[in-house]
């Protein structure tokens, strides 16, 4: 038991440590600011207690003018003096402080860019993202929660020393002789009783304290759900544009009071509501009582005292505050370090997240992509597995294609056709088999030299609410006139010069009032602008445009082709009109590559699935062709 409790104690100590850490690396001056502030505000009011005392006792004594006057123009200036000090160190502390949020969320975005985009689309990592978010705005836990236990370590420490200095001369200052039964208030033995009751005390009030808040903890799994479905319900759902229409339709149903009272967590009904009223309240209404009897016999000791002659009315002023801001500096210590230690579960969260490998990445010895030879890609038995599904999404790929070839991968929906061009890209390793360029695995590539080799227009591309230009450059800074001429090789330009800004025009009106709403084809060509600006040597096209008609997709593959010019091209569609310009097609069904070959020799095998599916579309291409030719 007693190791137990030493290992999770060493734990939290670990852990802290590491946050600590985290928050030095990304924003050196908060920690320092905090101490220093700290510091500052913690002793302050000790210096007035001081002072305070000395005029005090003038008053009840001598009363001296000049004393007087020295005394309270002491008190006066320093305050002022102090007063300015602790503003101006706050305002120094709030500035960092006021980043906070934004410092976490960047932490937690880097990881997610930079881990495997296997990982990061997994639903483990999605859970530990969205308990590390529930946490941290359920109570505050996890990093933040450092930054408050460290704020209070600091002041109840500095606290804690400056009411001793103040506090240590009640015990050894005697009452006087005469003052019949009170002498006994001079023995040792009454002294360290009465300190043992006062430090018992002390202990016990954030003990409780911190018990009750060990029920956030026990807890936390119905909260984070809770709190989760509930800023669906009410955040997601009211904010987001793309649901809008559906919600309007069907928000009866989705927004029903039922359901609402059943999962939300701030109900009379939910587990921490019952602790709150029960166990969780009951310790929290004894550490207020236990601090109630700290205060009384901290104020009976030194009235006493005070009347069996020991000291004056000042000093009385000076014991009474020094002795319960000790008695609050002490507990204020044990509390931070209970929630430091409740802590803790929030945090090994936390580092579970940070700590996951970036397994693309760590290969030491990794190669540079040499261009000189040009490019041969070569699938060699590639069956790939989805995380937690028991089917393969392909099984047994092999194929090879080479620098300038048009390849057009077509099938159902559910082939596998996306599959296999997230595994080119490398944003999955093959579960089995290998892919080769140039006869060496991918994986002994560079990471980031082999993703420059692809230029990729998905299916479910995104826009971000920032500028035109830095859209279709992926970058803030980037040439305007390339930005320009790729808009227009898209098919943009007609719209691009009626933007009063062009390309500092802003996409959506998340971030800027004026900026513009764009419909699906011109977000489309935005993203064809996108891949060209890029000018990778593969252009790979994943049905960007399975959204629109069978006639105006072969425009647009049409239009790429010939803006493509000799790189290396795959066009993916479960439609047939971008076959007809490309050299080879690769026909997937159901994971497996089934079919290969020219538009002509698989359209003449009408046993294959690629003539079932021309024929089954054969009314768009005649369409299609009477729209060309006219």
């Amino acid at each position: 038991m007693r190791l137990h409790i030493l290992s999770k104690n060493k734990e939290t100590v670990q852990l802290s440590l590491r946050g600590f850490g985290v928050w030095r690396r990304e924003n050196p001056g908060l920690l320092l600011s905090v101490l220093i502030c700290g510091i500052a505000d913690a002793v302050t009011p000790y210096v007035d207690i001081w002072l305070l005392a000395r005029l005090l006792d003038e008053i009840a004594g001598g009363r001296n003018p000049q004393l007087l006057a020295a005394h309270a123009l002491a008190l006066m200036g320093t305050n002022a003096v102090l007063s300015l000090l602790c503003a101006g160190l706050t305002r120094w502390k709030n500035v960092p402080l006021s980043c906070l949020w934004h410092t976490q969320n960047k932490v937690f975005m880097e990881k997610l860019l930079s881990m495997d985009f296997a990982d990061m689309e997994s639903s483990y990592v999605q859970e530990l993202r969205s308990r590390i978010w529930q946490n941290t705005d359920s109570g505050g836990w996890g990093l933040y929660k450092l930054i408050d236990c460290l704020d209070a370590i600091i002041r109840s420490v500095m606290s804690m020393l400056s009411a001793f200095l103040l506090t240590a001369s009640l015990f050894l200052m005697p009452v006087t002789e005469g003052s019949g039964r009170l002498t006994i208030l001079n023995h040792p033995v009454f002294i360290l009783l009465m300190a043992a009751v006062m430090i018992g005390v002390t202990f016990a009030a954030p003990l409780f304290s911190v018990k009750a808040g060990s029920y956030w903890v026990k807890y936390a799994a119905e909260n984070q759900l809770g709190n989760r479905l509930f800023g669906f319900w009410l955040g997601s759902l009211g904010n987001d544009r793309a649901k809008a229409l559906d919600v309007r339709i069907y928000r009866q149903d989705i927004l029903s009071r039922s359901n609402l009272k059943k999962y939300n967590p701030f109900l009379p009904t939910a587990k921490l509501a019952r602790a709150a009223r029960g166990p969780m309240g009951g310790y929290q209404a004894l550490s207020g009582a236990v601090s109630q009897i700290f205060v009384g016999a901290a104020y009976i000791f030194v009235c006493l005292k005070a009347l069996g002659g020991a000291f004056g009315v000042g000093r009385i002023v000076q014991y009474v505050s020094a002795i319960i801001a000790l008695s609050g500096g002490l507990s204020a210590l044990i509390q931070a370090l209970g929630d430091l230690k409740n802590n803790t579960p929030f945090l090994r969260t936390v580092f579970e997240f940070l700590d996951m490998p970036n397994r693309s990445r760590s290969n030491p010895e990794s190669m540079s992509v040499k261009t000189d030879k040009g490019y041969t890609f070569e699938f060699r038995n590639v069956s790939f597995k989805y995380s937690g599904q028991e089917h393969y999404a392909l099984r047994n790929v092999s194929m090879t294609f080479h620098a300038g070839q048009r390849l057009a991968v077509v099938g159902m929906n559910g082939s596998g056709k996306t599959t296999f061009i997230k595994l080119l890209c490398r944003l999955y390793d093959p579960t089995e088999g290998e892919i080769l360029l140039n006869g060496t695995d991918i994986r002994q590539y560079d990471y980031h030299a082999y993703m420059q080799l692809f230029s990729v227009v998905f299916q479910d591309f995104r826009l971000l609410s920032f500028a035109l230009g830095q859209n279709v450059a992926g970058s803030r800074n980037y040439d305007r006139d390339k930005a320009a001429q790729c808009l227009r090789d898209a098919g943009f330009g007609t719209r691009l010069d009626k933007l009063r800004a062009g390309l500092s025009t802003s996409l959506y009106k998340d971030f800027d009032e004026n900026g513009v709403d764009i419909s699906g084809g011109e977000a489309q060509k935005i993203a064809l602008a996108r891949a060209l600006y890029k000018d990778a040597p593969f252009v790979i096209l994943d049905e960007p445009t399975a959204a629109l008609d069978p006639v105006a997709e072969f425009e647009v593959y049409s239009r790429m082709n010939q803006l493509i010019g000799q790189k290396s091209a795959v066009f993916i569609s479960h439609r047939l009109s971008s076959c007809r310009f490309c050299d080879d097609i690769a026909v997937f069904h159901e994971g497996r590559l089934i079919q290969r070959g020219s538009h002509d020799a698989l359209v003449g095998d009408r046993a294959g699935m690629y003539y079932q599916l021309w024929s089954a579309q054969a009314q768009y291409y005649a369409a299609q062709e009477e729209s060309v030719q006219m």
